[in-house]
């Protein structure tokens, strides 16, 4: 009993500081984004200046293009997960129910991309946006993002573990292969879809190599990189340097959160598994 008392509180001692180390940058972030700039490294710190600055949060906006930053982020992202979303979901859907000739070895290839690491594709890349005129645009962001393996296989095993008796089901009814996609298998896999969307949204939200390739002017950088942009050569703004990184983290903390009621009801469907 003893013994069993102290692994419980070695393990809660251990949990709790890897809570604490995690949580630490960003009480430092949301404490620096809130303190004049004399008071950042001050010995001993303090977590609240002697005045709590928020026109620093004023001053992203009026000393840089943040708004456009962010327009620019929104836009690059939203399309990257609503075209994801469907490529994946239609590419799982076929290679889960559909039978084809040679779809277990297409699909182990189409996989085998995974294991090749983004940067090897960044040169090939950049030299077909140069081909096309496409360096220093947004589509050269979101064009080589629009399929990707991960989410094909993420869908394809949610989709396997739907009952084939609805597909029958549905053939019966006279449903085409695209109608029991778009009909009954995408309405179940909401939770997937939600889970996935999260996955791709903080990606390439928070994505700082590929702006970093293929963007030039200022006014169409995205978040990563234009917060990058607001570091100066000899000195740095650092509460207000952290007051964007403060804004720039909150849609992903607001789509988690609207995205947990989905993972919530992915529990329930286990209940539809054969």
């Amino acid at each position: 009993m003893r013994r069993s008392l102290r692994s419980k509180i070695i393990a809660h001692t251990f949990l709790g500081l890897g809570a604490i180390t995690m949580i630490f940058p960003f009480l430092w972030m949301i404490s620096t984004s809130l303190k004049d700039i004399s008071e950042v490294f001050v010995f001993p710190p303090t977590f609240f200046g002697e005045d709590i600055r928020f026109d620093n949060y004023l001053q992203v906006s009026e000393r840089f293009p943040f708004g456009q930053f962010f327009v620019n982020s929104l836009k690059v992202t939203s399309i990257v997960v609503i075209a994801q979303l469907i490529t994946g979901s239609m590419a799982g859907f076929a290679f889960a129910r559909l039978q084809f000739k040679g779809r277990d070895v297409l699909f182990a290839l189409y996989l085998a991309t995974l294991m090749v690491p983004p940067q090897v594709t960044m040169i090939p890349n950049f030299i077909t946006m140069t081909h096309y005129n496409l360096v220093d645009t947004h589509a050269a962001l979101y064009l080589p993002q629009m399929a990707n393996a991960f989410s094909t296989f993420l869908l394809r095993q949610f989709f396997l573990t739907i009952p084939k008796s609805l597909e029958d089901a549905a053939k019966i009814d006279g449903c085409t292969p695209f109608g029991i996609y778009w009909r009954i298998f995408l309405p179940l896999c909401k939770p997937a879809l939600a889970t996935l969307g999260v996955f791709i949204f903080m990606f390439v939200w928070n994505d700082f190599m590929g702006p970093l390739v293929f963007i030039n002017s200022i006014e169409k950088m995205t978040l990563p990189l234009g917060l990058a942009s607001m570091q100066g050569m000899y000195a740095t703004d650092w509460p207000v340097l952290m007051a964007g990184t403060v804004i720039s983290i909150l849609p992903v903390i607001m789509i988690f959160l609207l995205a947990q009621d989905f993972f919530i009801k992915g529990v329930t469907l286990s209940g539809l598994k054969e």
